[in-house]
């Protein structure tokens, strides 16, 4: 159960450091550093794989407990 907890939290973390990076990539675009700096579009691809990654855990986790004949605990 802790895991899961723990997943949750990384992210939402990942969620708020992704929103930030694109965030700063559109500023960044605005002031025309796309010549200059063009990793600035490439800096949201890291958070967004692994938000990827702890959200697909977190959408399997109910088919795992079905198959496994565990009710999910809803209440969190």
């Amino acid at each position: 159960m802790a895991w899961n907890k723990r997943n949750r939290q990384l992210h939402r973390q990942l969620s708020i450091i992704f929103t930030t990076t694109v965030i700063v990539a559109f500023i960044g675009a605005a002031l025309g550093l796309t010549e200059t700096a063009m990793w600035l579009f490439y800096l949201p691809l890291p958070p967004l794989f692994l938000l990827m990654g702890t959200g697909l855990y977190m959408f399997a986790q109910p088919y795992r407990a079905k198959r496994r004949g565990v009710r999910p605990n809803l209440a969190q």
